[in-house]
C-alpha cells in the first residue's frame, strides 16, 4: 500500500489463501526479540505448508534480519486502523495474533468484533489471560492459588 500515492507498490495475489502474522512492533525491554522469534517462526510454518505469508511489523531489527522471510512486509504501525487497512486490501484466510506479544493481543478482540479470521490462540483466551479480573475469574474456577490483594 502507497499511503499519498496515485497507484499501490504491489498488489494481492492471493486473496483470502494468505495468512498476515502480526510482529511484536517497537523494540523495548520484554516485548520484543523473544516475540520476533516467534513470528519469524510461525512465517517458516506457513512457508512449509506453502502458504503465502504477510507481516506487518515496524521492528527495525526484525525487518533488518528476516526482511526476506515472508513472502510480503508491510512495514508499517501496529496500530488497529494500520492493520485493518491491510487487512482490507490484502483480503488473507486470517490473521495470526497470538505471536507479536503484547501490541498484537490488545488488537485481538477488535479483530474479532470486525469479524477478522483469528488463526490460533483465540481473542477470548489471550483476553482471559491479559485482563486481571478475567484471569482471576478463571483461576478461581480452575481452582488455583491467587495472590492475596
Amino acid at each position: 500500500m502507497t499511503y499519498s500515492g496515485d497507484e499501490n507498490d504491489t498488489i494481492p495475489q492471493n486473496k483470502n489463501k494468505s495468512v498476515i502474522v502480526l510482529g511484536s512492533g517497537a523494540y523495548r525491554i520484554g516485548s520484543s526479540v523473544e516475540f520476533d522469534w516467534c513470528s519469524v517462526n510461525a512465517i517458516m510454518a506457513l512457508r512449509k505448508q506453502g502458504i503465502e505469508s504477510i507481516m506487518i511489523n515496524y521492528n527495525p531489527e526484525t525487518v533488518s534480519t528476516d526482511y526476506d522471510i515472508c513472502d510480503k512486509l508491510y512495514f508499517d504501525e501496529l496500530t488497529f486502523e494500520r492493520v485493518m487497512d491491510i487487512i482490507e486490501y490484502e483480503s488473507p484466510y486470517g490473521v495470526i495474533v497470538s505471536m507479536g506479544g503484547q501490541i498484537p493481543n490488545n488488537l485481538a478482540m477488535r479483530l474479532k468484533g470486525q469479524k477478522i479470521n483469528i488463526l490460533g490462540t483465540s481473542p477470548e483466551s489471550i483476553d482471559n489471560a491479559e485482563t486481571g479480573t478475567n484471569f482471576l475469574l478463571c483461576s478461581i474456577n480452575w481452582k488455583l492459588s491467587n495472590p492475596n490483594g
